[in-house]
């Protein structure tokens, strides 16, 4: 058996075509997931089939061409953008003699590295734990054998039996702690509903750019960059519209596609600041060419949550590199459907502002007349 590394700072990346989707837009996907987990791309094996081999989920030529270029490259880990079984992922690492991880495991280990806070911490190593109660095996095989030894005698079960123990109580034990952690939020947020604020949730597809938009509209300075998940951990500020009621703005971990369903559980607690938000505003990078598959799969997980009927605004981010001008949709009936801006350069941030004073207006300011000038009507 090969010694596991724990570095895997080398890596082959695997995306295989199954006859659906976007596989060279998938790809890139890939590459910028590896690299925001800090791997260092050493090449890339595509290749098309019907279906995953139960086995080796790539097939044995397949594999032997990974295992060559492994090889070759001296990586050291292989990454599938694709959800393995944990008997796939032992299967692969004996034939490839290296590390293997899948879609899943990538997106975990991005967030660990990003989880800051005490809250971010606790709900990752949650999700990271419940992924690896399914495949404890892999990779401790040398602990299926029965205690002995003076010291060491059990009453007869296996080491790993006794490390599903342990992981079962861990696993207990964070969700006892995450429930206290919904319950101190539901608190804050009876909090800010009894002072009247009324209470917006910035979502969408990870690097859409919400932060910036949220920094745009808060004046904050929460960390932002042109990476997968530069956020996980959710900041609530004030903003002040003209005209409108008071608004806490939430900026909250971004969605991609194949989000693991332990991730969203293991978050919901943070999500739930979208579920009970009076409004979303679901950021879009304009200038992305697989913005509606982004889109659609934001829906998704708003559904999954349970915040599909929470009224929504779609913002069209990076309107200047995707050459929309700023601005403002309204659908039939006059009320804002879409705005167009950049939060990197302003233009057009003054719509959500409007936007605010129209879907939230002030007893003392009466019902906002929309602003033409910056309106475009449409059906």
């Amino acid at each position: 058996m090969f010694e596991r590394h724990q570095g895997g700072d080398s890596a082959i990346l695997v995306q295989l075509d199954f006859g659906a989707g976007n596989p060279a837009a998938d790809l890139v996907e890939l590459n910028e997931l590896a690299r925001s987990a800090g791997a260092r791309i050493a090449g890339v094996v595509t290749g098309r089939r019907q279906r995953p081999d139960a086995a080796l989920f790539a097939g044995s030529g397949k594999v032997g061409e990974i295992a060559a270029l492994c090889r070759e490259t001296g990586a050291e880990l292989v990454i599938f953008n694709h959800p393995l079984s944990g008997a796939q992922e032992r299967n692969l690492e004996r034939a490839l003699e290296c590390r293997v991880v899948d879609r899943v495991t990538l997106i975990l280990d991005i967030f660990a590295l990003r989880a800051k806070s005490a809250e971010g911490k606790l709900q990752v190593e949650l999700a990271q734990l419940e992924h690896l109660a399914t495949r404890l095996v892999r990779g401790w095989t040398h602990l299926e054998r029965q205690r002995g030894g003076i010291g060491q005698r059990g009453p007869g079960e296996t080491q790993l039996e006794t490390d599903r123990q342990l992981l079962r109580a861990r696993i207990k034990a964070l969700k006892e702690r995450q429930a206290r952690v919904a319950t101190q939020r539901a608190t804050q947020r009876r909090a800010r509903q009894r002072s009247e604020a009324r209470n917006v949730a910035i979502v969408g597809y990870t690097n859409a750019g919400k932060s910036t938009l949220f920094n745009r509209l808060t004046r904050e300075n929460v960390y932002a960059a042109d990476q997968l998940f530069a956020t996980l951990d959710t900041t609530l500020r004030r903003v002040h519209s003209a005209g409108s009621e008071p608004v806490v703005l939430s900026d909250t971990v971004g969605f991609i596609r194949d989000l693991p369903h332990g991730l969203v559980a293991a978050f919901r607690a943070t999500l739930q600041e979208a579920i009970e938000a009076d409004l979303l505003l679901h950021v879009i990078d304009a200038s992305h060419p697989e913005h509606a598959m982004q889109t659609e799969a934001v829906q998704g997980v708003l559904a999954e949550i349970g915040a599909e009927t929470v009224p929504q605004i779609h913002v069209l981010n990076k309107c200047d590199l995707a050459g929309l001008p700023p601005g403002i949709e309204r659908n039939e009936y006059g009320k804002i459907r879409t705005i167009r801006l950049s939060a990197l350069t302003g233009a057009g941030c003054d719509a959500v502002h409007q936007l605010f004073a129209e879907t939230f207006p002030s007893p003392a300011h009466g019902q906002v007349v929309p602003d033409e000038s910056t309106t475009m009507q449409t059906t």
